[in-house]
């Protein structure tokens, strides 16, 4: 590496082109003057001749243009010395860009370039023309963005259930910008080409020392401010160190904490703040914002022209479609006092047919009755009683007369049984002198071998009972006659 001396050997000697002679002779006490052009060059070829090497030299990118640069393809940023208060712009052309320098050069990366200091003379800027770089790490300043932006959103200030929806008809619209800026100027021309509304503006400081500090007491003054019902926080676009005031933590938890709903509106569509994320919403743009919160007075009487066309459309086709279907039922319906009639023609028919129809019914229910009645009298119970006590009189008679006769018969049958056992009957026949002899089994005795000699047998006489012994048998033919012994004192024989 080649340091450049500590004093640089700047020569401000014109040495411009000889000048025509003027027509009166200059004032020899009169200093010598440079023009611009002289001077850029000047300085020009003293830094050239200062540094004959190229240096490397090692910072943090800033201001990075979005895309990977211009679009003739050279990359122009900022390059800062974190450390120190200290930057310069770096320009690399594009025979020099590779597609790895390209994707190295973004905002808070760290890089070390090599190139020359040179001087552009169109813009009177230092700057650093580099042909080579290689990443040294992450700039400072980013690492502490993104570790201030994990604290944060680890304490819920970025999540998306904390965000409000915007009103769509604010009654006052705060917004926080510069008073001297175009954002405001921008702010209200949409809001006034868009039908008008109250914005109430808290200036204060949107780049610099204490920026984020003046921000954040104007959105206090404004929160206070009753009938304000959003703020939109908005600056134009800018390098990242002209939005770091964008990323103040204190700036970033008034914001989540703010009593109305709040539209960040910081820089161009492709700059991210801090403020982007703890906010309600998001703009791209100042203007995007004003449009966002300011309601289209044209595009809602357009839109209620197109409503209200399309209404009476509808109308007239639920009207057209109602008299057609009205006709259609008319043609089928006809005239309704013509049906009405023949409804109530129908009805007394009816009528008629339901009370003839009820009267015969109840004629054959009465004749129905008289059958019945009659027939229930015939079997009355007082009538069934006398029939039938005239039924019994006259079979009581009859049975009397039967009974009678039937006796009469078995007496008269009785007294020819009678005479006739009468005169069968063994007690005449022991009058006569016989006897009859029985075994002490009751068994009569026919026989003289049915008993046996020393046998009892029972005689019975005409007038009384014996009881005898048998003492001798005599068969038949066998002798003369038997001996019958009879207990007691004495001795009875009865022969044959």
């Amino acid at each position: 590496m080649v340091r450049p001396s500590s004093s640089l050997p700047f020569d401000f000697t014109a040495r411009a082109e000889p000048e025509p002679r003027p027509a009166t002779a200059p004032d020899p006490r009169a200093p010598a003057a440079l023009t611009v052009g002289e001077l850029d060059r000047v300085i020009k070829r003293s830094l050239d001749a200062s540094f004959e090497s190229p240096v490397w030299v090692e910072g943090e990118v800033t201001g990075a243009r979005p895309g990977g640069g211009a679009t003739s393809g050279h990359l122009y940023f900022g390059f800062k010395d974190e450390r120190e208060d200290a930057s310069i712009d770096v320009a690399i052309y594009k025979t020099n860009v590779t597609p790895r320098l390209r994707a190295m050069v973004k905002d808070g990366a760290r890089l070390r370039l090599r190139g020359r200091p040179s001087f552009w003379a169109p813009k009177g800027r230092l700057q650093l023309v580099a042909d080579r770089g290689e990443p040294v790490g992450r700039g400072a300043l980013l690492e502490a963005l993104e570790r201030l932006k994990a604290r944060l959103a680890a304490e819920g200030l970025f999540d998306a259930d904390r965000k409000r929806p915007i009103p769509k008809d604010p009654r006052v619209i705060g917004v926080v910008t510069s008073k001297t800026g175009a954002v405001i100027h921008d702010i209200c021309k949409v809001a006034f080409r868009r039908g008008g509304a109250r914005v109430l503006l808290a200036p204060a400081l949107v780049q610099g020392a204490g920026a984020g500090a003046s921000m954040r007491r104007a959105m206090m003054d404004l929160s206070r401010v009753a009938k304000v019902d959003v703020i939109i926080l908005a600056r134009g676009g800018g390098s990242t160190d002209d939005l770091s005031a964008f990323n103040e933590e204190e700036l970033v938890r008034a914001v989540a904490d703010c009593r109305v709903p709040v539209i960040s509106a910081v820089g161009h569509e492709v700059d991210f703040t801090l403020t982007d994320f703890a906010a309600d919403a998001r703009a791209a743009t100042p203007s995007q914002a004003a449009e966002m919160v300011v309601p289209d007075v044209a595009a809602r009487k357009q839109a209620l022209e197109h409503s209200t066309a399309r209404l009476r459309r509808a109308m007239q086709a639920r009207l057209a479609d109602g008299a057609r279907r009205l006709a259609i039922a008319r043609r089928e319906l006809g005239d309704p006092r013509l049906a009405l009639a023949s409804f109530q023609q129908t009805l007394d028919d009816r009528v008629v047919r339901l009370e003839a129809g009820g009267r015969r019914p109840l004629a054959r229910a009465a004749d129905r009755l008289l059958v019945l009645d009659r027939r229930l009298a015939r079997v009355h119970p007082s009538v069934r009683l006398a029939h039938q006590g005239h039924n019994l009189a006259s079979l009581t008679t009859r049975m009397e007369t039967r009974v009678r006769a039937i006796v009469a018969e078995r007496e008269r049958r009785l007294g020819e049984l009678a005479a006739a056992l009468d005169a069968m009957s063994p007690l005449k026949v022991l009058a006569r002198g016989y006897a009859i002899a029985t075994t002490s089994a009751g068994r009569a005795v026919r026989r003289a071998e049915d008993v046996g000699v020393g046998d009892p047998i029972d005689v019975r006489v005409a007038h009384g009972r014996l009881a005898a012994c048998v003492t001798a048998v005599f068969p038949e033919g066998g002798g003369e006659g038997g001996t019958v012994e009879t207990p007691g004192d004495g001795k009875e024989r009865v022969q044959r």
